[in-house]
């Protein structure tokens, strides 16, 4: 007899859900051990802990770039489980991302990189012209849109990078160390733009390891640890650490998810997530 399907009920207003999610590699312990979560529309989350603890998975799955071994994922209503290869870059243009080093193409300037992700999903030629401008004017660089990304601090670019993530209007942004890379006063300025684009309505998830951030913008803080959270916590704060001994991310070092242009298929190459 055919197994019946489980029904999930999805809380109203969420727009990622998580249900005893398991994810586990062919050694070691599971990367996420039974965790739940919900996150609602409109949210500006925090996601910290230690190495090792699931953050990054925990992002992979969002992103289907990976599937949970056990568990149900529901992101914008698709079931992450079970969706069909040929749907996820549809699914996908509901996300931005942002990560660490950036991953801008160097061989084009800044105006090109913002185009790149409205191209993509093929946005006509005059609406380019109207959108890009306006989202670099947003993050402040519209006198540096002829600039190629070498030419530019890091900071600049990890601007470059957030105006590729937002300019197809996404419902969920999610942000990878974003501020890893950068000196205090840069970090402060990317996330007051993330505060920015929170207020309209996004949904904004980040991965940090940034105390100074998290305990000064009091959003919600997820603290992670050995793959099931610790604590979830309104208007929270980084939890000192107890997570930690030193432990090496899981995934750190997997082939990273690139899309190809015009395709919307997906393969590690030099071409960055849209």
């Amino acid at each position: 007899m055919a197994r019946k399907k489980q029904a999930h009920q999805i809380p109203e207003g969420n727009v990622i859900t998580l249900e005893n999610v398991y994810k586990s590699y062919a050694k070691g312990a599971p990367a996420l051990n039974g965790i739940s979560l919900d996150i609602k529309q409109g949210e500006f989350v925090f996601i910290v802990g230690n190495s090792g603890s699931g953050k990054s998975t925990l992002i992979r799955l969002l992103l289907r770039e990976l599937k949970p071994t056990e568990g149900y994922i529901n992101v914008l209503g698709y079931e992450l489980n079970t969706i069909r290869n040929s749907r996820i870059p549809k699914f996908r243009r509901n996300l931005g991302i942002v990560f660490q080093d950036f991953r801008l193409l160097n061989d084009r300037n800044v105006y090109e990189n913002v185009a790149f992700a409205q191209r993509v999903i093929q946005v006509s030629g005059r609406m380019i012209q109207k959108n890009v401008p306006a989202i670099l004017a947003m993050v402040g660089l519209a006198d540096k849109y002829k600039s190629k990304p070498l030419e530019l601090s890091g900071g600049e670019q990890q601007r470059v990078a957030l105006a590729r993530a937002i300019v197809n209007k996404p419902m969920i942004l999610l942000c990878d160390e974003p501020t890893g890379n950068l000196d205090p006063a840069n970090a402060w300025e990317i996330m007051q733009l993330l505060e920015e684009i929170n207020e309209t309505g996004t949904t904004v998830v980040v991965v940090t390891h940034n105390r100074e951030i998290v305990n000064a913008m009091k959003k919600r803080v997820i603290t992670m640890k050995k793959g099931v959270i610790l604590s979830d916590q309104q208007y929270g704060s980084y939890i000192d650490e107890e997570i930690g001994e030193d432990e090496e991310e899981e995934d750190e070092d997997e082939d990273e998810l690139y899309v190809e242009q015009g395709t919307g298929s997906w393969r590690t190459d030099t071409l960055p997530l849209i």
